[in-house]
């Protein structure tokens, strides 16, 4: 969709507090609005869309005991290289 903004000005942002039982997240990212209108049309009681723009940005509104950020730490040397040397072994190929 042309929505005449550039990449930098297609944010996401979080918003809730301490009180609220609810999040809200706005977002113009693809793949989440799609995750996110996948798990509202599955589960209506929890998570819904509250509003659209018209410019590529929705906002839904979802439970706060469903919304979760998780961190990761970045893979090591020893274990990116055990996951290469198991892909070849199973055929797989890296980058192209």
């Amino acid at each position: 969709m042309k929505t005449g903004l550039t990449k930098r000005q297609k944010t996401t942002c979080i918003y809730f507090d301490e009180a609220s039982k609810t999040v809200e997240i706005q977002t113009h990212n693809t793949a989440l609005k799609k995750r996110l209108a996948k798990y509202a049309a599955k589960h209506p009681d929890l998570c819904g869309q509250i509003d659209d723009d018209e410019q590529g940005c929705l906002t839904f509104e979802i439970d706060r005991r469903r919304f979760a950020v998780r961190l990761t730490a970045p893979y090591s040397n020893e274990r990116r290289q055990a996951a290469s040397e198991l892909a070849k072994k199973n055929g797989l190929k890296g980058r192209v």
